[in-house]
């Protein structure tokens, strides 16, 4: 992803993504340039035990949504020689990743971890109550997300599949074509397409879908009832759920990088610093003391 040329960054579906910042539903990550990692936010499960980690390209947090208050958690950092490192809730083995290889990304959904694997198969370990892990038949993809119960694909030709959970029409995505980015929340599905709009299917309940009019968007992201978008001037749109102000996104700028937790959104700017607006019970958006944070495409 590179951000130098953010216009042309939506013109081409992001391969292989690499995300330095991630949001789970209590903490918050972000990826150092230094390929080190920092977290804040709760800790009950040592989620945020990652002050041993180096040489990670990658991270990713474990959600859950706001009605599950367990505060169950887990952490993920993609190395840089394709390994994976876990940390945090483990009951369902969503942390036990330790003999994957050749993995080039990674994305963390509730109680599981998936892994995309250099030559375009998937693997993923933990819950699969409603089929999310069920990715083994996969071929040809370029990105993953997942929700809490529902795993998305974005495969090389633009086009997008999906697995687990469909109450709500979340993996109602066979019909999506140009698509160049997915995301993922708690019961919807969002994809950014090659002309800057974004596409959403789900849950709509608090207008987390109501995406069609947003235009020049480069990036995106999904937290549990939230949809955020990062346009290429550096600003960001949110709709959806914003009880907890996760929504509050209207006066960033410089921003080049997004992420959605359960009720908080991360903003990364250019200058490496990170910004954070919503649910701050356990201090997940304590991170207005970061610096160095590792840019898009660095």
């Amino acid at each position: 992803m590179d951000y130098t040329s953010p216009k042309e960054a939506a013109l081409k579906v992001k391969r292989w993504p690499k995300e330095t910042i991630a949001a789970g539903r209590r903490h918050t990550v972000g990826l150092k340039s230094d390929g080190t990692v920092t977290a804040a936010g709760d800790n009950k499960y040592g989620q945020c035990d990652v002050s041993g980690w180096r040489d990670i390209a990658s991270v990713a947090a474990g959600n859950v949504h706001m009605a599950t208050n367990t505060g169950n958690a887990h952490t993920i950092g993609l190395k840089t020689d394709g390994t994976v490192a876990a940390v945090g809730w483990n009951k369902h083995d969503q942390c036990d990743v330790y003999d994957w290889r050749d993995i080039v990304a990674v994305t963390a959904g509730w109680c599981r971890t998936v892994g995309l694997k250099s030559d375009g198969t998937v693997v993923a370990v933990g819950r699969n109550n409603e089929g999310e892990c069920n990715v083994s038949g996969w071929r040809d993809i370029v990105a993953v997300a997942a929700g809490d119960w529902h795993t998305v694909g974005l495969k090389s030709d633009g086009t997008v599949t999906a697995v687990g959970n469909n109450r709500y029409g979340q993996c109602n995505v066979s019909g999506w074509r140009d698509i160049v980015a997915a995301a993922a929340g708690y019961l919807h599905t969002v994809g950014l397409k090659s002309d800057g709009t974004v596409a959403a299917v789900g849950l709509n309940k608090h207008d987390q879908c109501d995406v069609s009019g947003w235009r020049g968007i480069v990036a995106i992201a999904a937290g549990s009832h939230h949809t955020v978008g990062l346009k290429s001037d550096g600003t960001v749109a949110a709709v959806g759920w914003n009880e907890y102000g996760q929504c509050n996104v209207s006066d960033w700028r410089d921003i080049v990088a997004v992420a959605a937790g359960c009720a908080h959104t991360l903003g990364l700017k250019s200058d490496g610093t990170v910004v954070a607006v919503g649910d701050n019970e356990y201090g997940q958006c304590d991170v207005s003391g970061w610096r160095g944070i590792q840019l898009p495409g660095n």
